[in-house]
C-alpha cells in the first residue's frame, strides 16, 4: 500500500482565516487554485501541478530556517522573478543567497506569512 503524495498540510495560526487570505492573495496557495492563476471560488481544495517533492526532517538544531519554528514551508513554482517583484511590490522582505542557487536543484529565495513562518520558493531547474 504505497504512499500516493502529500494530502495537505496542516498548521496551527493565531488568525487561520487572515493568513489562509495572506496565502491565497500572495501566493495563490489554498482551496480553488490549480497553479494556472486562476481561482474556481467555492471550490475546497487546491489542486497542484505534478512534480517533484522533498520530504526531509532535518536536525533539531538545523540553521536551516529560524530556530523558533519548528517546520518550513517549501512552495514549487515556476516563474520565480516575477512572483518575487510581486511580493517584493507588495512590501514583502525576501532573502536570496547566490549558494542556494544550483543547475541541479534549481533556484530558491526566502520569505515569511505574516506569523513569521518561514516559507521557501523553490523554482526547480526547467525539465522538472
Amino acid at each position: 500500500m504505497p504512499v500516493l503524495g502529500i494530502g495537505g498540510v496542516f498548521f496551527r495560526a493565531a488568525d487561520p482565516k487572515a493568513l489562509s487570505d495572506w496565502y491565497d492573495r500572495r501566493l495563490g496557495v489554498g482551496a480553488g487554485h490549480d497553479g494556472s492563476g486562476t481561482k474556481t471560488e467555492g471550490e475546497w481544495m487546491w489542486q497542484v501541478q505534478a512534480g517533484p517533492v522533498v520530504f526531509a526532517p532535518f536536525k533539531a538544531d538545523t540553521d536551516y530556517w529560524p530556530a523558533g519554528k519548528s517546520f518550513m514551508l517549501n512552495l514549487r513554482v515556476s516563474g520565480l522573478d516575477a512572483l518575487l517583484s510581486s511580493l517584493r511590490a507588495s512590501g514583502i522582505d525576501i532573502e536570496t543567497r547566490a549558494e542556494w542557487d544550483a543547475p541541479e536543484t534549481g533556484r530558491f529565495a526566502r520569505i515569511h506569512d505574516p506569523e513569521g513562518n518561514p516559507i521557501e520558493l523553490w523554482e526547480p531547474p526547467s525539465g522538472d
